[in-house]
């Protein structure tokens, strides 16, 4: 599972980015978002993410004076910006910061799940030669760790499918400890340190990224979509919704009427 950071002011592009793309299909987390290139930097800084998707133009630090500003504090990760027409010739320039790829706005589904394959054939790619760079070197006890680093973490991984495949139920994360022999409050502290979010704000975050694509099909009614993806009740639908996107799910429908 790599780690996606997602970086633009714009919040309506923001949001759509967050909720209406399903990241975990493309075997990715977004484990955080910013509003600006400062804000970005700090999170590169906290969160070292795998990707790193920003905007060009943003007040104050721009999305390639953040992505410098990483790199030459020695983070690792794989730059993809975001970007409109107007700008593109300006984006192209970015080549000497290794910029992976280039997406344009609007966000075509098809086209981000290719740009995210390719940047996971390439992280594989790096790490496969990061481990090779370093067999000659280290005892068995590094080789070990050299595994762990270059493979999925499998808790994590069984955190993840579970919420994928049971996020209309009940999930639960002292059962699934359970059932993966670990103690809830280490599975709970370790699902928090690689996502950045608790086992249940995780849960919450995919239930109104599957409730944005129910309620843009326009084929159910906003309480069926509360219903359809696990909450206990409208009111609390209501309040996760609106925690997450900023509107409430009313709204997001008359928005899309439009």
């Amino acid at each position: 599972m790599i780690s996606v950071l997602i970086v633009e002011d714009e919040q309506i592009i923001r949001n759509g980015l967050l909720y209406t793309i399903d990241w975990l299909s493309m075997n990715a987390v977004v484990v955080g978002a910013a509003a600006t290139g400062k804000d970005g930097l700090e999170k590169i800084r906290s969160l070292r993410p795998d990707i790193v998707l920003t905007d060009i133009k943003m007040p104050g630090m721009s999305g390639l004076d953040m992505i410098a500003a990483a790199q030459r504090e020695g983070f690792e990760f794989i730059p993809m910006l975001l970007t409109s027409y107007s700008d593109f010739d300006y984006a192209k320039s970015a080549i000497a910061l290794g910029v992976f790829d280039y997406i344009l706005k609007p966000v075509d589904d098809a086209k981000m799940k290719e740009a995210m394959r390719r940047a996971q054939e390439q992280l594989k790619k790096t790490r496969a030669v990061q481990a090779v760079q370093n067999t000659t070197l280290v005892n068995e006890h590094t080789k070990t760790a050299l595994f762990t680093m270059v493979s999925d973490n499998p808790y994590i991984d069984s955190c993840l499918k579970c919420i994928e495949q049971h996020y209309m139920g009940r999930p639960n994360i002292e059962q699934l400890a359970q059932a993966l022999k670990v103690s809830a409050s280490y599975l709970s502290r370790l699902f928090k340190k690689h996502t950045s979010m608790t086992f249940l704000d995780f849960l919450n975050y995919y239930r109104v990224q599957k409730a944005i694509g129910l309620l843009s099909s326009k084929m159910y009614r906003v309480y069926e979509v509360a219903s359809m993806t696990g909450f206990s009740s409208y009111k609390r639908f209501y309040e996760v919704f609106k925690a997450h996107t900023g509107i409430s799910p009313t709204e997001f429908v008359n928005s899309r009427n439009g």
